[in-house]
């Protein structure tokens, strides 16, 4: 049967892990970025999660390794441990179809040093890691860039966002000039262009529409706090939920704590993932995520970015994120794989003007709140900017003013506001 991939004229092994995933039909960042990467063109590749960007430079670097030949010839960074394990987990899947051994490493924080490097110095096919563990790499030369053909940066403005694009940058200066750069990122920063100028011949730039990311069976709900605790709102929203596993987006790890302390008190199973906590203990709850044995993760963005959770039935963001791309990556987490998921979403007085520039991207809202213990659709809350006036000036609600006016109050109003202007006139011709 003739395969959808097989127009890349990739190697049949690749085609064979495709089809133990199941996967039949390329994305449309795969479609346009195969092609290019496979023919060693420089790349930017402008996504958001669920797109299937890790598939479109994974599938044409593991195609051109040389496997006979025992050096590293491609360097994948990411921004975080998980996101880079992750990728490791992916790359070694596809290589166990091949015939030949294709060899690849995992290099991160929060492992042995020593025996790490003993690793690198096999000088396996691929390496995939964080900027600063590789660099390290280099320098204890361990690793060798002299036959190095490609260089990823997955999720490349976290990477500026988290203060690594330095080590990136030192990473990159130590490849030959002819280095194949694959670049791929939800935004574009000013600060990440000279980066990209520096180090790119000509690029092949595709941009992914951020409408397409967001899973057409996503039901997006908001739901008002109406000035009431948040933290009592989210505890009757688990007693009415039985999710698979849902997923609690916070703002700061502070926050995070916060709302996972909650809910630990009220008995749920329940865990914490964010930036603040040891590479151990973020192993540790990813793990119990793998093996199902979490029902409520609370979590900061870390997750949100490139994150491969499966299982999610809800997303529930206790807070509007401060940089809105991020609501797309959070949501996307669930209505995977043909499922529906439903993203929740608490919002205040503040956040108005976040919902209307969401809602211009294409996400439609159903405005919800719990009554009873069941869910009811509510109509959609605008926020005046004033408060709206009948036909007699005066406030609907309220009967009009019996204030009596002193007489001649309008001109004695007129004649105060023309002397006011003699003296500002008089002032300014003194400055002049």
């Amino acid at each position: 049967m003739k395969h959808n991939f097989d127009r890349f004229q990739l190697k049949s092994f690749l085609i064979d892990g495709l089809e133990s995933e199941g996967i039949t039909l390329p994305t449309d960042i795969q479609e346009r970025l195969i092609p290019a990467i496979k023919n060693g063109q420089d790349v930017i590749g402008r996504s958001q999660t669920g797109t299937g960007k890790t598939l479109a430079f994974l599938l044409p670097m593991l195609n051109r390794v040389k496997a006979g030949e025992p050096t590293t010839q491609f360097i994948i960074t990411a921004p975080t441990r998980e996101l880079a394990t992750q990728l490791f987990e992916v790359c070694k899947s596809y290589a166990s179809f091949s015939e030949e051994p294709i060899t690849a490493q995992l290099i991160v924080g929060g492992t042995d040093r020593l025996r790490m490097i003993e690793k690198v110095k096999q000088q396996p096919h691929i390496v995939i890691g964080t900027p600063g563990r590789i660099l390290d790499m280099l320098n204890q030369q361990a690793l060798k860039p002299a036959f190095v053909e490609g260089l990823v940066v997955d999720e490349a403005d976290q990477m500026l966002d988290m203060g690594f694009l330095e080590d990136v940058d030192l990473i990159a200066a130590r490849m030959h000039e002819k280095l194949q750069l694959l670049v791929f990122s939800a935004t574009i920063p000013e600060k990440l262009k000279p980066f990209l100028q520096k180090y790119m011949k000509n690029p092949k730039q595709v941009e992914v529409d951020a409408k397409g990311a967001s899973p057409k069976n996503i039901h997006h709900w908001l739901i008002p706090d109406r000035d009431r605790n948040r933290k009592d709102i989210l505890v009757k929203i688990t007693k009415v939920l039985n999710p698979f596993l849902a997923i609690i987006f916070t703002n700061t790890k502070e926050s995070a704590d916060d709302v996972y302390q909650t809910l630990q008190s009220k008995g749920l199973n329940v865990d914490c993932i964010h930036g603040g906590m040891t590479p151990r203990h973020r192993k540790k709850v990813l793990k119990r995520l793998q093996d199902a044995e979490i029902q409520y993760l609370v979590a900061t963005d870390l997750v949100a970015r490139g994150m491969d959770i499966k299982g999610i039935s809800h997303i529930i963001n206790y807070e509007i994120p401060t940089e809105l791309e991020y609501y797309i990556h959070r949501v996307g987490r669930t209505a995977r794989a043909g499922w529906d998921g439903i993203a929740m979403t608490l919002y205040g007085r503040s956040d108005q003007r976040s919902i209307e520039k969401l809602e211009k991207q294409g996400i439609h809202f159903t405005h919800k709140e719990l009554k009873n213990g069941e869910w009811v659709t509510i109509e959609k809350r605008v926020a005046p900017t004033q408060k709206p006036l009948n036909t007699q000036g005066a406030h609907p609600m309220k009967p009009k003013s019996k204030q009596k006016i002193k007489p001649g109050y309008k001109k004695k109003a007129k004649k105060e506001m023309e002397q006011r202007e003699q003296r500002q006139r008089r002032l300014t011709r003194r400055k002049g």
